[in-house]
């Protein structure tokens, strides 16, 4: 034992410190979540037909992004807060997410109200966010048993009473409004609860694990876990530069489809 503390982190220092894995993971979700933008920005200036919000495998590849977010956020909430809530620093990140947010809200609504998006993957996290501190000490096996009941939830009780805009966030809307951005509690704090699991469990074993001693060597993984540590700046920026530059392209008829 005297030997893997000296060469490895402990649980309780890890919840501390930063993780390399966790940040690499988190860019790489960046990093599938722009090509997918990229790719339903193509579809939009008609500079290819890729069919992005109709071809199952987009919408698939769609869900695997959302789904690897919301699980990151579990995972980052156990890291942060898992022995006792920082407050400050939870409120300031809090803010920032439900600012982020709320301007997303905002610019969907004035550039395409018909698809305005009202609660979103960032909407989801900032609840997610806050649900999440409830279940930071319980048992995980009742961790797990509520997920399961979030992912089962919308086929048992979606009902036209949850179609109002007002019970939006919940999921559980027999016919959902049109949105570019669709993530509701309702399965989806499942994933959450799922990378909240899953993190008090790798953590348990953390001082024998590789991966606690993982860091990043080659130029990608290094952009990676970097992009993974800027993960709401990242995401927040590189939408408009997506859209602003390919419609440069589409004006200049540099691409032909």
């Amino acid at each position: 034992m005297v030997a893997i503390s000296r060469i490895a982190i402990r649980p309780a220092e890890m919840r501390r410190t930063r993780i390399s894995l966790v940040d690499a993971l988190r860019g790489t979700a960046l990093a599938a979540m722009i090509a997918y933008h990229f790719s339903w920005d193509l579809e939009l200036f008609e500079l290819a037909s890729l069919d992005v919000t109709g071809n199952p495998l987009w919408i698939a590849f769609a869900w695997v992004i959302a789904g690897s977010f919301l699980a990151l956020a579990g995972v980052s909430l156990v890291l942060a807060h898992s022995e006792r809530l920082n407050a400050l620093n939870f409120s300031r990140r809090l803010t920032m997410i439900v600012a982020a947010a709320g301007a997303i809200t905002l610019v969907s609504w004035y550039f395409e109200p018909g698809g305005v998006i009202l609660f979103g993957i960032l909407h989801c996290i900032a609840a997610s966010s806050v649900l999440g501190l409830a279940f930071l000490r319980v048992p995980v096996p009742v961790v797990l048993i509520a997920a399961a009941a979030c992912f089962a939830a919308p086929a048992f009780l979606a009902s036209p009473l949850f179609n109002a805009p007002g019970w939006l966030w919940l999921g559980l809307a027999s016919e959902p409004r049109p949105s570019n951005d669709y993530v509701p509690l309702l399965p989806w704090f499942g994933t959450v609860l799922i990378g909240i699991a899953g993190a008090r469990l790798a953590l348990a074993q953390a001082s024998k694990a590789e991966w606690s001693r993982w860091r990043p060597r080659s130029a990608v993984s290094r952009m990676l876990a970097l992009a993974g540590r800027h993960s709401l700046a990242v995401y927040l920026l590189h939408q408009p530069l997506l859209l602003g530059t390919l419609w440069l392209v589409a004006k200049s008829g540099m691409w032909s489809n």
